[in-house]
Protein backbone atom coordinates (compact mmCIF):
# COMPACT_ATOMS: atom_id res chain seq x y z
CA UNK A 1 0.00 0.00 0.00
CA UNK A 2 1.31 3.13 -1.14
CA UNK A 3 2.15 6.42 1.06
CA UNK A 4 -0.84 9.16 1.31
CA UNK A 5 0.72 12.32 -1.02
CA UNK A 6 2.31 14.66 1.44
CA UNK A 7 1.30 17.65 -0.65
CA UNK A 8 -1.68 19.51 -2.20
CA UNK A 9 -2.06 18.85 -5.80
CA UNK A 10 -3.72 21.96 -6.48
CA UNK A 11 -1.30 24.14 -5.02
CA UNK A 12 1.64 22.67 -6.94
CA UNK A 13 -0.14 23.36 -9.90
CA UNK A 14 -0.82 26.73 -9.11
CA UNK A 15 2.99 27.43 -7.74
CA UNK A 16 4.30 25.84 -10.60
CA UNK A 17 2.06 28.30 -12.87
CA UNK A 18 3.85 31.65 -11.74
CA UNK A 19 6.68 29.13 -11.75
CA UNK A 20 6.70 28.39 -15.59
CA UNK A 21 5.10 32.05 -15.88
CA UNK A 22 7.75 34.00 -14.79
CA UNK A 23 10.91 31.69 -15.97
CA UNK A 24 9.14 30.14 -19.13
CA UNK A 25 10.00 26.48 -19.55
CA UNK A 26 13.28 26.32 -20.33
CA UNK A 27 14.31 28.47 -17.59
CA UNK A 28 13.09 26.25 -14.67
CA UNK A 29 14.85 22.57 -14.26
CA UNK A 30 13.71 19.84 -12.00
CA UNK A 31 15.37 20.68 -8.95
CA UNK A 32 14.12 24.23 -9.21
CA UNK A 33 10.40 22.46 -9.19
CA UNK A 34 11.47 20.62 -5.99
CA UNK A 35 12.58 23.62 -4.56
CA UNK A 36 10.25 25.69 -5.40
CA UNK A 37 7.30 23.76 -4.81
CA UNK A 38 8.26 21.49 -2.24
CA UNK A 39 7.44 18.16 -3.70
CA UNK A 40 9.81 15.61 -3.60
CA UNK A 41 11.53 14.63 -7.21
CA UNK A 42 9.67 10.88 -6.69
CA UNK A 43 6.81 12.26 -6.21
CA UNK A 44 6.58 15.30 -8.96
CA UNK A 45 7.56 12.14 -11.45
CA UNK A 46 4.97 9.94 -10.20
CA UNK A 47 2.24 12.46 -10.01
CA UNK A 48 2.94 14.30 -13.41
CA UNK A 49 5.24 12.21 -15.32
CA UNK A 50 7.78 14.93 -16.08
CA UNK A 51 8.81 18.20 -16.03
CA UNK A 52 6.91 18.60 -19.27
CA UNK A 53 3.81 16.94 -17.48
CA UNK A 54 3.54 19.35 -15.11
CA UNK A 55 4.29 22.23 -17.14
CA UNK A 56 1.12 20.90 -19.32
CA UNK A 57 -0.90 20.77 -16.25
CA UNK A 58 0.01 24.33 -15.53
CA UNK A 59 -0.41 25.30 -18.97
CA UNK A 60 -4.02 24.26 -18.91
CA UNK A 61 -4.77 25.26 -15.18
CA UNK A 62 -3.35 29.18 -16.74
CA UNK A 63 -5.94 28.78 -19.47
CA UNK A 64 -8.56 27.79 -17.14
CA UNK A 65 -8.14 30.14 -14.46
CA UNK A 66 -6.88 33.09 -16.30
CA UNK A 67 -7.64 33.22 -20.13
CA UNK A 68 -10.93 31.80 -20.07
CA UNK A 69 -12.09 34.52 -17.44
CA UNK A 70 -10.67 37.03 -20.00
CA UNK A 71 -11.93 35.63 -23.04
CA UNK A 72 -15.70 35.75 -20.69
CA UNK A 73 -14.82 39.87 -19.80
CA UNK A 74 -13.80 40.56 -23.58
CA UNK A 75 -17.21 39.12 -24.76
CA UNK A 76 -18.92 42.02 -22.76
CA UNK A 77 -16.71 44.69 -23.71
CA UNK A 78 -18.04 47.64 -25.20
CA UNK A 79 -15.62 48.91 -26.93
CA UNK A 80 -11.80 48.72 -27.98
CA UNK A 81 -10.67 50.33 -25.10
CA UNK A 82 -11.91 48.36 -22.63
CA UNK A 83 -10.59 45.47 -24.78
CA UNK A 84 -7.23 46.67 -24.65
CA UNK A 85 -7.26 47.59 -21.24
CA UNK A 86 -8.57 44.18 -20.19
CA UNK A 87 -6.12 42.48 -22.46
CA UNK A 88 -3.21 44.65 -20.26
CA UNK A 89 -4.31 43.96 -16.75
CA UNK A 90 -4.82 40.33 -17.45
CA UNK A 91 -2.40 37.88 -16.51
CA UNK A 92 -1.12 35.79 -19.69
CA UNK A 93 2.56 35.56 -18.57
CA UNK A 94 2.45 31.71 -19.02
CA UNK A 95 0.25 31.52 -22.56
CA UNK A 96 2.80 34.39 -23.85
CA UNK A 97 5.64 32.30 -22.93
CA UNK A 98 4.06 29.37 -24.17
CA UNK A 99 3.61 30.74 -27.47
CA UNK A 100 7.11 32.35 -27.67
CA UNK A 101 9.15 29.57 -26.56
CA UNK A 102 7.07 26.36 -26.30
CA UNK A 103 4.49 26.16 -29.20
CA UNK A 104 6.75 26.27 -32.34
CA UNK A 105 8.43 22.63 -31.12
CA UNK A 106 5.44 20.98 -28.62
CA UNK A 107 2.26 19.96 -30.71
CA UNK A 108 0.72 19.92 -27.36
CA UNK A 109 1.22 23.15 -26.69
CA UNK A 110 0.82 24.75 -30.10
CA UNK A 111 -2.84 23.27 -29.71
CA UNK A 112 -3.44 24.86 -26.37
CA UNK A 113 -1.99 27.79 -27.30
CA UNK A 114 -4.16 28.42 -30.63
CA UNK A 115 -7.34 27.72 -29.19
CA UNK A 116 -6.51 30.08 -26.78
CA UNK A 117 -6.16 33.04 -28.82
CA UNK A 118 -8.76 31.97 -30.81
CA UNK A 119 -11.13 32.16 -27.71
CA UNK A 120 -9.69 35.76 -27.38
CA UNK A 121 -10.06 36.66 -31.03
CA UNK A 122 -14.08 35.25 -30.39
CA UNK A 123 -14.81 37.17 -27.81
CA UNK A 124 -13.30 40.41 -29.08
CA UNK A 125 -15.13 39.95 -32.85
CA UNK A 126 -18.34 39.41 -30.86
CA UNK A 127 -18.05 42.38 -28.70
CA UNK A 128 -17.54 44.66 -30.85
CA UNK A 129 -18.72 43.30 -33.75
CA UNK A 130 -16.12 42.83 -35.96
CA UNK A 131 -14.93 40.38 -38.42
CA UNK A 132 -12.76 37.44 -37.32
CA UNK A 133 -9.51 38.78 -38.99
CA UNK A 134 -10.02 42.37 -37.53
CA UNK A 135 -10.70 40.37 -33.64
CA UNK A 136 -7.29 38.83 -34.80
CA UNK A 137 -5.83 41.67 -35.71
CA UNK A 138 -6.65 43.46 -32.33
CA UNK A 139 -5.60 40.81 -30.51
CA UNK A 140 -2.23 40.44 -31.61
CA UNK A 141 -2.13 44.38 -31.02
CA UNK A 142 -2.85 43.73 -27.77
CA UNK A 143 -0.98 40.88 -26.87
CA UNK A 144 2.06 43.40 -28.48
CA UNK A 145 1.63 46.01 -26.76
CA UNK A 146 1.84 43.55 -23.22
CA UNK A 147 5.45 41.98 -24.63
CA UNK A 148 6.33 45.85 -25.72
CA UNK A 149 5.54 47.45 -22.70
CA UNK A 150 2.71 50.00 -24.46
CA UNK A 151 6.02 52.20 -25.85
CA UNK A 152 5.15 56.47 -26.12
CA UNK A 153 1.70 55.62 -25.28
CA UNK A 154 1.08 53.34 -28.03
CA UNK A 155 -1.97 51.86 -26.20
CA UNK A 156 -4.02 54.84 -26.66
CA UNK A 157 -3.16 56.03 -29.64
CA UNK A 158 -4.62 53.00 -31.05
CA UNK A 159 -7.70 53.28 -28.67
CA UNK A 160 -8.41 56.60 -30.47
CA UNK A 161 -7.88 55.01 -34.07
CA UNK A 162 -10.32 52.06 -33.08
CA UNK A 163 -13.20 54.91 -32.23
CA UNK A 164 -14.72 54.00 -35.40
CA UNK A 165 -15.06 50.35 -34.42
CA UNK A 166 -17.67 51.30 -31.23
Amino acid sequence: MGRRRAFDEDEVVRAAVELFGGRAYDGVSVDDLVTHLGVHRNSLYKTFGSKRGLYLVALRRHLADDVRPLAEALAAAKDSATVLRLVASADLGLLLLAAVERASSDEEVAAEVSTAFASLDQAISDALGVSAALAAALTAAALGLRLRGNPDGAGAALTQRLDPLN
